[in-house]
C-alpha cells in the first residue's frame, strides 16, 4: 500500500518501493513490441529518437509475463509484479465457481494496488490513456478526476466526461477526430494525447498505452510497419523535447503463425479431446479473447483445459493421462498441470485451470474449429503471441541509469534480459527505472 505519511518520499505497492516523480515522467507500453520492430526499424532509419534511447540512454532486451497477453501485462506494468500478484492471468476466464465464461473489461479481479492510484493519492497528478476502451477501467483502477487524474481511450474519445475522465470534448481538444478501432492510428492518438497533456502541464506522470492492429497484420521492416513505427518515433521525439523522461516496453512480442500456405497454423485443442474423449470432456479457454476478435481471430498461443468432473467420462481418465496426450500434439511445446503452471509462470494458483498448454513458436491454439472465425484473418498471415516465443520486449529509456552497470545497452545493440550483475529485466521494471533509476 501507499505511504500516507505527508514527507515520505515514496510509495510502495507489492513490495516495491517508488519514488514521486521529480520531473514530467512518461511510460508507454507498445503493444505487440516484439524486439524484431525496433532493430529492423532501426536498421531501416525510421527509430532515430529510440535508437538515441539505445545509444546513449538505457536499453535492454527484457521479459513481459507469462501469459504473453495485453491485460496481464498492462496490469504487471501498473503494479511492478508478476500475475501471482495481482491477480489477472488473462483476458478471457472460465469461473470455476458458476461454470460461467467471461471477459475481462474492468478492475474486478485486481487484487492489490496500482502504482498509479498510489501515486495519485499522493497529489501526483496522473494521465492514464489507451488505446482501447477494455483496458480504461482497469488502469485507472483507484484514479478519481477530482484528483485531477486523467483517464480515457481513444477508442471512446467521442464520449469522454470530465466527472469520468478527467476530460471532455477530446477530439477538438486533440484537434482530430478519434479513429478507427481497427487503425494503427488509434494508437498515435494516445500519444497525441500524451503529447497534449505535457505540453498544457495537466500531468506529472503519464502510462500511454497502445493497441497491436499493425503488429497483427504487418511483419518488422514492411512498408506499413515502418511507417507506424516512423510515426510513432516522431511522437516520442516530441515527449522528450518537452522535458519528459520517457521509458518504452511493450505487454508482449508478435509472431508468425501461418504455415506455408499462408494458413493460420491451429490446434483446435477442445476438438482433438473431445475426439479422443467424448463431447463434454473439457472446455478450452482462450485467454487471448477480447473485443478486438478481427485482430487474431481469438487464436493465440497459450490456452487453459478445464476438465468437465461431472462428466462420467472424465472421471475414469486421470488428469496426467490428458497432460501426457497434450504433449504428444505436434503444435504444442508445453503442457503443465495447474499448479506447476502457476509455479513456473508466477501466475495466481487459485485462478488457474486443470491443464495449461503452450503452443509452439509457429503455431497458435484454439477451442473448437466453430468458434473462430477464421475470415476475420483471412488476406494475411496470422500473426499473435500468448507463449513463451512472445515474451521478449524492449525495455528502453531517453536517460542512463545511475548504476551503468544495470544497463545492457552500449554501442547501439540491445542487451539481454540479464543485465549488469546478472539481473533478469522485465517489463514491469519500468516504474522502478523511471522514478528509482534513472540519472
Amino acid at each position: 500500500m501507499g505511504d500516507s505519511s505527508s514527507t515520505a518520499g515514496f510509495v510502495e505497492v507489492h513490495g516495491r518501493k517508488y519514488l514521486l516523480p521529480k520531473r514530467p515522467t512518461v511510460a508507454i507500453c507498445v503493444d505487440g513490441f516484439d524486439p524484431e520492430y525496433l532493430e529492423q526499424g532501426i536498421a531501416d532509419g525510421v527509430l532515430p529518437n529510440l535508437s538515441q534511447f539505445v545509444k546513449s540512454g538505457f536499453g535492454v532486451t527484457a521479459k513481459c509475463a507469462m501469459p504473453s497477453f495485453t491485460n496481464p501485462n498492462n496490469l504487471s506494468i501498473i503494479t511492478g509484479a508478476p500475475t501471482a500478484a495481482h491477480g489477472v492471468a488473462g483476458n478471457f476466464f472460465l469461473d470455476r465457481e458458476t461454470k460461467k465464461e467471461f471477459m475481462l473489461l474492468d478492475d474486478s479481479m485486481l487484487r492489490g494496488t496500482t502504482i498509479l492510484r498510489e501515486l495519485s493519492e499522493r497529489r501526483v497528478r496522473i494521465a492514464a490513456v489507451t488505446a482501447k476502451d477494455k483496458l480504461r477501467r482497469i488502469i485507472g483502477h483507484g484514479l478519481k478526476p477530482e484528483n485531477g487524474a486523467i483517464c480515457f481511450s481513444s477508442e471512446k474519445a467521442k464520449s469522454c466526461i470530465v466527472a469520468e475522465n478527467g476530460v471532455s470534448d477530446v477530439e477538438k481538444w486533440i484537434g482530430r477526430p478519434a479513429p478507427s478501432q481497427y487503425s494503427g492510428d488509434l494508437s498515435l492518438f494516445v500519444l497525441d494525447a500524451g503529447i497534449k497533456i505535457l505540453e498544457e502541464d495537466r500531468a506529472d506522470l503519464l502510462y500511454l498505452t497502445l493497441s497491436d492492429y499493425i503488429q497483427h497484420h504487418h511483419a518488422p521492416g514492411s512498408k506499413e510497419s515502418d511507417a507506424f513505427m516512423k510515426a510513432l518515433d516522431e511522437r516520442i521525439g516530441k515527449l522528450t523535447s518537452l522535458g519528459a523522461l520517457v521509458a518504452v516496453t511493450g505487454d508482449h512480442g508478435m509472431s508468425d503463425k501461418a504455415d506455408e500456405h499462408g494458413n493460420p497454423n491451429v490446434l483446435f485443442l477442445q476438438d482433438v479431446l473431445e475426439a479422443k474423449w467424448g463431447k463434454g470432456f473439457a472446455r478450452v479457454i482462450c485467454p487471448i479473447t477480447d473485443p478486438f476478435v478481427k485482430h487474431h481471430g481469438a487464436l493465440g498461443s497459450f490456452v487453459r483445459v478445464h476438465l468437465d468432473d461431472s462428466n462420467s467420462t472424465h472421471s475414469r481418465v486421470p488428469a496426467a493421462e490428458v497432460l501426457e496426450f497434450c504433449k504428444t500434439l505436434p503444435q504444442v511445446e508445453l503442457a503443465l498441470d495447474g499448479a506447476s503452471a502457476a509455479a513456473t509462470f508466477e501466475m495466481p494458483a487459485d485462478r488457474e485451470a486443470d491443464i495449461v498448454v503452450v503452443a509452439k513458436p509457429t503455431a497458435v491454439i484454439g477451442s473448437c474449429a466453430a468458434e473462430h472465425d477464421l475470415s476475420s484473418v483471412a488476406g494475411h498471415r496470422l500473426r499473435s503471441h500468448g507463449g513463451l516465443s512472445e515474451q521478449e520486449i524492449p525495455l528502453l529509456m531517453s536517460r542512463p541509469v545511475r548504476d551503468a552497470s544495470a544497463s545492457g545497452s552500449g554501442g547501439g545493440v540491445l542487451g539481454q534480459a540479464e543485465g549488469g550483475a546478472g539481473r533478469a529485466w522485465r517489463n514491469f521494471d519500468i516504474f522502478h527505472l523511471l522514478l528509482n533509476e534513472a540519472a
